[in-house]
């Protein structure tokens, strides 16, 4: 599969004259209509005949976005084929498809061209192109160890539930869907199951957060960096991400403590642990310990937001990314004290940051409200769970209230289309379907408008 891909990315790129942007998306494209190709096949499929071609699209969809949306059991509906079919693709949709591509090149020998270094660019979303290979060797190497330590962990737990080859195929496949950020499970229940379970609730949040903290930040961590060294990129990440971990940990239990369908009937131990896991799991990732369709109004709205701020650039997660939430926060801040620089960590953020910060966190805004008025009208479900599902999709979190088993072809068509947009990122998918606009030899007169 990986080859295909690779071959078609190649061909494409000698072809036809694409943006970075669009040779993007339709590598992209092209893994998700090679997973639903193959997801398609009776092999797949433990019911007789073919999941159908919607189904099969959608169950492509999430997991190529890493999101974790289900129409149908993946326990249940998949065969072992299917199943392993469902986790390659999580991982080369978590990793990037040019990290991916660019694995196959070194296997066969290739040298990568500087349009596919542009393209592996935009994909990690990186600063510049100098450097990348190395970076993708990290990051394939940072994988293979984090995942396997990972899987060990989970084994440990797992040997005691189910016989070894199960229990080593289960602490595989939800080691590479946990770092991924995927939620796609193999329990039938994500991980209800699992409520008390320290091993396993520990193993899965530490795979989630260093698979959304950005392999930049990663990185920068084995080159013996202090904080005080790091990059402004690697410290706008850290401090976010601690603020809404603990942040997200404070309100949910808050909310949730007393609650007899969620935390109200669990030891105070395993009220603290449910907590914490579910302030990480809204960060992309998507698996649950306590039942979602049980939590409380005010904490599922609380969750749309830690899902539409997603995990960090250049990982495996989706949302409009800490950093970019970090600097709308900073200048917000900057312009409340009246300084006219945007400034941080007594370095000056670029104006250019700044209005892709805006034009990112509109564009996605936009799509979410477009979505959601569309689900009101084709959805007979209250408001609040379609906007949850929707926003799900766009930060490629896979959390839902149950909501999407029962969407109608029209929703699930939708709900395909935010996660393929949140995935790729609605200003690369902006970018990638509109001209690009030279910049102009002049600059009109500046003019003052009236604002707040």
């Amino acid at each position: 599969m990986l080859g295909a891909i690779y071959m078609a990315l190649k061909e494409s790129i000698k072809l036809y004259k694409l943006s970075p942007a669009q040779i993007l998306v339709a590598g992209y494209f092209t893994v998700i209509l090679t997973g639903t190709i193959l997801l398609s096949l009776p092999m797949a499929t433990t019911a007789t005949g073919s999941l159908g071609f919607i189904d099969s699209l959608f169950t492509s969809t999430s997991a190529t976005c890493v999101t974790g949306l289900i129409v149908v059991n993946t326990s249940s509906a998949f065969t072992v084929f299917g199943q392993v079919v469902i986790m390659l693709l999580i991982q080369i949709g978590g990793l990037g498809i040019m990290s991916m591509s660019t694995l196959m090149a070194f296997l066969i020998g290739k040298k990568i061209s500087l349009k596919e270094r542009l393209v592996i660019q935009q994909d990690l979303n990186q600063f510049g192109i100098s450097g990348l290979v190395r970076l993708i060797q990290y990051v394939l190497g940072f994988t293979l160890i984090i995942e396997g330590a990972g899987a060990i962990f989970m084994f440990t737990k797992l040997i005691h539930e189910y016989k070894i080859v199960k229990a080593i195929y289960y602490s595989i496949f939800h080691a590479v869907s946990a770092f991924n950020n995927a939620g796609f499970d193999l329990f039938g229940n994500s991980l209800v199951g699992f409520t008390g379970s320290i091993i396993m609730n520990f193993a899965v949040m530490i795979l989630i957060i260093l698979g959304g903290i950005g392999f930049g930040v990663l990185t920068e961590s084995t080159n013996d960096k202090r904080f005080g060294k790091s990059s402004l990129q690697s410290k706008i990440v850290v401090i976010m991400t601690l603020i809404l971990l603990v942040v997200g940990f404070l309100v949910l239990l808050a909310l949730e403590f007393n609650n007899p369908e969620t935390m109200g009937k669990l030891p105070f131990g395993e009220k603290i642990l449910s907590a914490m896991f579910l302030s990480v799991t809204p960060r992309t990732a998507g698996f649950n310990t306590l039942p979602t369709n049980a939590l409380r109004s005010s904490s599922l709205f609380f969750i749309i937001i830690l899902m539409f701020i997603g995990a960090s650039p250049g990982s495996t997660g989706g949302g409009i990314k800490t950093t970019t939430f970090g600097i709308m926060v900073i200048t917000m801040w900057n312009k409340i004290i009246g300084k006219k620089d945007i400034e941080i960590y007594n370095r000056r953020i670029d104006e250019e940051d700044v209005l892709k910060a805006m034009a990112i966190t509109l564009l996605a805004m936009a799509l979410i409200v477009l979505i959601t008025i569309v689900l009101t009208i084709t959805e007979s479900k209250p408001f609040l769970d379609i906007l949850f599902e929707t926003v799900s999709a766009f930060g490629t979190v896979g959390l839902s209230t149950g909501v999407t088993p029962t969407l109608s072809k029209i929703g699930r068509i939708l709900i395909i289309m935010t996660m393929f947009a949140g995935r790729v990122g609605p200003l690369t998918l902006a970018v990638a379907f509109a001209e690009r606009q030279r910049k102009g030899i002049y600059h009109y007169p500046k003019e003052k408008i009236m604002v707040g």
